[in-house]
């Protein structure tokens, strides 16, 4: 136990210190080379124009570099490499020991991250070139279809090859989903990838990802899943290395490069531990993952209530930008989803222990 402990807890510390290094050189190139919107955002998700936004968040837009996800990312591979080489070139049994890459718990979720980053890397490269409107980087909908191309072949692979067909609901068994599991795990996949946009305030995003992948390295770990909790513990570390610099005043955004990347791998996450790991992985997403999906659903009806209604819901949207409307300070907005998201995750990993 010591062992599975120490190869799940060392890991992540390493790429807490690799984010940290990291940082001076990448700050010092975004910043150099203006990485940040050269016009603030002036359309809303449904084509309306975003006075009170602007109004709260339009300096900032146009002054503070984005690609921050980078550093995640970024720490996540360099630390993977690091104890993976180190496995192959020392003859130190320990380091051997520390080597969280598998075939049948990592492979998956790293490549989802990778894929999500890449794709999310030129979309922010596009938005920074462009001229800060909608047109700016990759559509919706282009990057709709990228997560929903990625889950369909993750789906196919869990299906076809882990002859995964179903899900596990707590208190009450295994649910089959047949041939439906797939375009089930490609819904899942995008709800959570349009949780994405609580990256609106300065450390908000990095402190719920934080939260989320601790709880995962938590209920991997009590699934005997030992990698898969080195894995979740690394993007941990790496996240809380972000959010050292990202807190407010932020210095730079995680932006989509970030948050496509950390979407991904969540979900791909969330399906190792449910039924292969003889777990409820999906299941308890929707408690741990809560603020992701709030965030989400406000976007949703603010929509459709300006569609068919023709009044707003909430002052803005997405809700936390609702809280700094009517008057809360960023910050205490941050700090509030903060601890609302660790009850959310502690929350999670108990239904996930006892059901």
């Amino acid at each position: 136990m010591i062992t599975d402990l120490a190869k799940i807890f060392i890991p992540a510390v390493i790429s807490f210190i690799v984010g940290i290094i990291l940082t001076v050189p990448i700050a010092k190139f975004l910043y150099k080379n203006e990485m940040w919107k050269k016009k603030a955002k002036e359309v809303a998700f449904d084509g309306s124009s975003t006075p009170i936004f602007n109004k709260m968040h339009a300096e900032r837009e146009v002054k503070v570099p984005r690609m921050g996800g980078i550093i995640i990312w970024g720490s996540i591979i360099i630390t993977t490499a690091m104890v993976f080489f180190a496995d192959i070139v020392t003859d130190y049994k320990f380091l051997d020991k520390l080597d969280f890459l598998s075939r049948d718990q990592t492979w998956i979720p790293l490549l989802a991250l990778f894929i999500g980053a890449l794709v999310g890397l030129v979309d922010d490269y596009l938005e920074i070139k462009g001229n800060g409107s909608k047109v700016g980087g990759l559509s919706l909908k282009k990057r709709l279809v990228v997560v929903g191309l990625v889950s369909f072949l993750a789906a196919l692979w869990f299906y076809l090859k882990l002859e995964v067909t179903g899900v596990a609901i707590p208190f009450f068994g295994f649910l089959p989903l047949g041939i439906f599991f797939i375009p089930f795990f490609i819904l899942v996949s995008l709800a959570v990838y349009s949780g994405g946009i609580i990256d609106g305030l300065d450390g908000l995003a990095g402190g719920i990802f934080a939260s989320i992948f601790a709880a995962y390295a938590g209920i991997a770990l009590n699934q005997n899943q030992i990698n898969l909790a080195a894995f979740c513990a690394v993007v941990s570390g790496a996240v809380l290395a972000f959010l050292w610099f990202n807190i407010p005043p932020a210095r730079f955004y995680m932006s989509e490069t970030g948050s496509m990347a950390l979407t991904l791998a969540l979900t791909m996450v969330a399906f190792m531990s449910d039924s292969l790991g003889e777990g409820f992985g999906v299941s308890v997403l929707l408690i741990i993952g809560l603020p992701l999906f709030v965030t989400s659903i406000s976007v949703i009806i603010q929509v459709l209530s300006k569609k068919f209604r023709h009044k707003k819901v909430f002052l803005v949207a997405p809700l936390h930008h609702h809280f700094e409307a009517i008057g809360w300070p960023a910050h205490k907005v941050t700090m509030r989803y903060w601890v609302i998201s660790v009850v959310c995750a502690i929350f999670g990993m108990a239904i996930a222990f006892i059901a």
